[in-house]
C-alpha cells in the first residue's frame, strides 16, 4: 500500500481549509509531494492568501513543489467562509467519499480528516452522527469506535454520539468487551506490546455496589473479567473521577470511557490543542484533528493549525506499523 496520505479539506466554510495548507506549508517537500487534499482549489487558494503562503496550490500530478489538490466540484458553495451551507455539507460528504475510495484501491494509506459541521452535513440529505458514522457506512463497518489520542492520555469509547441515556443502554457486556479488544489490538500496533486498560465505570464510584445503579456490576464487570481471561491486562470498572488522573500520571496506557463526555472533558483538559481522533474498526486508517470548524474565526489566517500538525504526525505512525487495522 502507497504511504501517501489523503487531507480531506472538511467544510468549505470552515478553518479546515486553512489549518491543511499552514500545516503543509510547515512540513518539509518530500511529505507535500505525498499528500494529497481532496477538496475545493478555490477555497484553499482563498486559505493560503489568508495566512500569506506562497506555495501552489497544484494538482496532483503536477511536477514541483506546491499543495496537491484532487479537486472535487460541488455546485453552489458560497464562495466565503463562515457560512453554514447545505452545499458546504454536501462538498464535506463527497470530499469523504473520494478519500475513501482512494484509501481502499491502495492509492493512500491514510486519511486525515479536516472538520465538518454536522448541521450541513445533515441539511445535505447526509444523516450522520459524523465522520465516524460516515465512514463505517462508507466502509461497511458493522461497528466503529473513536480513539482519542495524545502524549499522556488515549482514551477509546464504548459510544459517542448519542444520548446520555441511550449511552448507558448500549454499554452492554459485549460492546465493552468488543470496545476493549479493539483499544489493545491498536496499543499493541502502535508499539505497546501488553498494554495497561483501565475501565471506567458509568455511575458515580461505580455504583457503589448497587447505591448508585447497578449497571457497572452488570455489565462492565464482566466485561473486564472477560478480557482479562482472554490475556488481555484490563482492570476495572474504575471510578471515572480517579481513572483518568491515574493514566496520566502513567498508570494505564489507555482508558474505556463508557460515554462521549467522559472521554473528551479530560482529554481536552489536557490535550486541547494536540490530540488525535482516530477511528477504530475501520478496514481503513483515519485520524482527524480533534476541533470543529470555527466558523467566527474561518478565513482570518488566524486558526491554530496545531492540531492538524499532529494528526499528519499521527498518520504517519501507522502508516510506519504496517497494516492492522482493528476488526
Amino acid at each position: 500500500m502507497s504511504n501517501a496520505i489523503a487531507i480531506t479539506m472538511g467544510d468549505p466554510s470552515g478553518v479546515g481549509a486553512e489549518v491543511t495548507v499552514k500545516a503543509l506549508a510547515e512540513r518539509d517537500a518530500d511529505l507535500r509531494a505525498h499528500t494529497t487534499v481532496i477538496g475545493d482549489i478555490a477555497t484553499l487558494r482563498r486559505a493560503a492568501d489568508a495566512c500569506g503562503i506562497g506555495l501552489p496550490i497544484i494538482p496532483p500530478e503536477a511536477d514541483g513543489d506546491g499543495i496537491r489538490v484532487d479537486h472535487i466540484e460541488v455546485a453552489d458553495l458560497p464562495g466565503t467562509f463562515g457560512v453554514l451551507s447545505p452545499a458546504c455539507g454536501e462538498a464535506s460528504f463527497r470530499y469523504i467519499e473520494r478519500a475513501v475510495a482512494l484509501t481502499r484501491a491502495g492509492n493512500a494509506s491514510c486519511i486525515v480528516t479536516a472538520p465538518i459541521n454536522k448541521e450541513a452535513l445533515n441539511a445535505a440529505g447526509h444523516h450522520y452522527d459524523g465522520h465516524t458514522g460516515m465512514l463505517a457506512h462508507l466502509t461497511g463497518s458493522a461497528a466503529s469506535w473513536m480513539l482519542l489520542a495524545s502524549e499522556r492520555l488515549n482514551v477509546v469509547h464504548v459510544s459517542t454520539h448519542v444520548s446520555l441515556k441511550d449511552a448507558i443502554g448500549r454499554a452492554t457486556t459485549d460492546r465493552v468487551l468488543d470496545t476493549i479488544r479493539t483499544g489493545h489490538r491498536h496499543m499493541q500496533r502502535m508499539g505497546i506490546t501488553q498494554p495497561r486498560i483501565a475501565v471506567a465505570g458509568i455511575n458515580p464510584h461505580c455504583g457503589e455496589n448497587g447505591l448508585f445503579g447497578s449497571e457497572d456490576d452488570a455489565q462492565v464487570a464482566p466485561a473486564v473479567a472477560a478480557a482479562r481471561a482472554e490475556g488481555i491486562d484490563a482492570t476495572g470498572p474504575i471510578s471515572a473521577d480517579t481513572v483518568y488522573h491515574r493514566a496520566y500520571q502513567g498508570g494505564f496506557d489507555l482508558v474505556i470511557a463508557q460515554y462521549h463526555d467522559q472521554g473528551h472533558i479530560p482529554i481536552k483538559l489536557v490535550a486541547f490543542d494536540t490530540a488525535v481522533n482516530v477511528s477504530l474498526g475501520l478496514p481503513i486508517d483515519r485520524c482527524s484533528v480533534d476541533h470543529g470548524t470555527a466558523f467566527d474565526i474561518a478565513g482570518t489566517g488566524r486558526a491554530n493549525h496545531a492540531n492538524m500538525l499532529c494528526a499528519l504526525d499521527y498518520a504517519a505512525k501507522m502508516a510506519q506499523a504496517g497494516k492492522g487495522y482493528e476488526k
